[in-house]
């Protein structure tokens, strides 16, 4: 059976905007790339993963510079990318996300599918098998926000390992790319996840008890991390630790290493993400598992990167909690009459309206930032202090204008509740 992601590419392929923008070439290998993978069987738990010869140099993408006028419009291809995962997530996210969720995992099957739309390629090289060819965090916030509209958890679950892959190109040396980037780029990416989240109130990314320290010329973990996402099927790991002699840090960890174990936990929300906690005792790696050699700035700005993604993922699943309520209130009556003909239910939407153009809008401002190599730090912190507050408000607001039907299963609001008071809360997981 052909699959929804592969029918919308086709749909797109032969879109005459194309011809008409002069877009036809540079979208066409990005639909290849998205494409060509084809139906793909589970992955092996233990990958050994090969190293690629000949690359000396790590490869990066870069940056699109500042333009002459300060625009946030998405471009056509970006429209069309986003159109492209929305129709996939909505079609194929959205029906299966309730047992998902009650089951506590996704599966194998439905995230294959996801990787199909080439979400992970995109942010790779060309030179090293991918189909990036300029870094955009604008992208990738559209991309994570069309997600997120079939369903948060799954969102996150299909996001994980692109998060690897992407600290990989942004931060990466070139013997860990050539080490690990070609398995993303192959024919059966591994699932793979960035661990920064531990399991304490008040938790402060900044100041981390993992800790790694230096034993004969090896680093050696130890620590809990938890709402680690795909964690026990999970082949590779990014950690975040604090680095004896450097502050936090974040080194690259393969599941199969001796001392690392999965203890399972279960979540308020996310639950399709199939989050567990990741527990290292004693855990060695080699000083070259370092990313970004412990740089501050590079472990700073993965925190940055991943707030954002949390803003784009409650954007996406608020906007699914409007989409559901406005036929809701239209043809739910009570004393005659829909109740969107009170003015406390209409008064209730709008501002949900509102406050999601808001959310939308901080989130794509500080994503240009990141894209124009300039500052980004408040305007992330801006982002995450709405998209936290008024996601979790919008949730509470959608399961009290159900009424009784927003506090059951059998409506996805309580759901969608559920899963975005993550956003104030969670610190990693996703980079965009």
């Amino acid at each position: 059976m052909t699959r929804l992601g592969l029918r919308a590419i086709s749909q797109l392929a032969s879109s005459t905007r194309l011809d008409k923008l002069g877009l036809r070439k540079p979208t066409e290998q990005m639909l290849y790339q998205g494409s060509k993978m084809g139906f793909r069987g589970v992955t092996a738990a233990n990958r050994t993963f090969k190293a690629m010869k000949g690359l000396t140099q790590p490869a990066r993408l870069s940056r699109s510079g500042p333009g002459e006028m300060f625009d946030l419009r998405p471009s056509d291809d970006q429209v069309m990318i986003c159109d492209a995962v929305r129709i996939f997530a909505k079609e194929q996210f959205r029906p299966v996300a309730q047992a998902m969720d009650t089951a506590y995992g996704a599966s194998a099957d439905l995230l294959a599918q996801c990787n199909d739309l080439g979400v992970t390629v995109m942010g790779i090289p060309e030179s090293l098998g991918g189909a990036g060819t300029e870094r955009s965090a604008i992208t990738n916030v559209l991309i994570a926000e069309a997600l997120a509209e079939g369903d948060m958890g799954l969102a996150f679950a299909a996001l994980a390992p692109s998060a690897v892959s992407t600290a990989l190109v942004l931060w990466g040396s070139a013997e860990q790319q050539a080490s690990y980037l070609g398995a993303f780029a192959g024919d059966t990416p591994p699932a793979a996840a960035l661990a920064v989240q531990e399991p304490r109130g008040l938790f402060d990314p900044f100041k981390l008890e993992t800790r790694a320290r230096l034993v004969n010329g090896r680093y050696v973990v130890d620590g809990v991390k938890s709402m680690v996402p795909l964690a026990a099927r999970a082949e590779l790991f990014i950690v975040a630790a604090d680095i004896e002699g450097r502050g936090p840090g974040l080194l690259i960890i393969e599941s199969s290493t001796p001392g690392l174990s999965i203890k399972a936990e279960t979540s308020m929300g996310l639950r399709a993400a199939e989050t567990a906690q990741l527990v290292m005792e004693g855990v060695s790696v080699p000083t070259g598992a370092l990313l970004g050699g412990g740089a501050a700035e590079v472990y700073n700005e993965c925190i940055q990167l991943s707030r954002l993604g949390w803003c784009a993922l409650g954007t996406g699943c608020a906007q699914s909690v409007l989409d559901y309520l406005i036929p809701y209130v239209n043809e739910r009556e009570a004393f005659g009459e829909p109740i969107s003909h009170r003015q406390s239910v209409a008064f209730t939407v709008s501002d949900i309206a509102i406050d999601i153009s808001a959310m939308r809008l901080l989130t794509w401002q500080a994503a240009s930032l990141v894209d124009t190599d300039r500052p980004c730090e408040q305007a992330v912190a801006l982002a995450r202090r709405y998209c936290g507050d008024q996601g979790a408000r919008i949730g509470s607001n959608g399961v009290q204008l159900l009424g009784g039907h927003g506090f059951v299963k059998e409506h996805p609001v309580e759901r969608w509740y559920r899963d975005l008071r993550a956003v104030g809360l969670m610190e990693g997981a996703l980079l965009v």
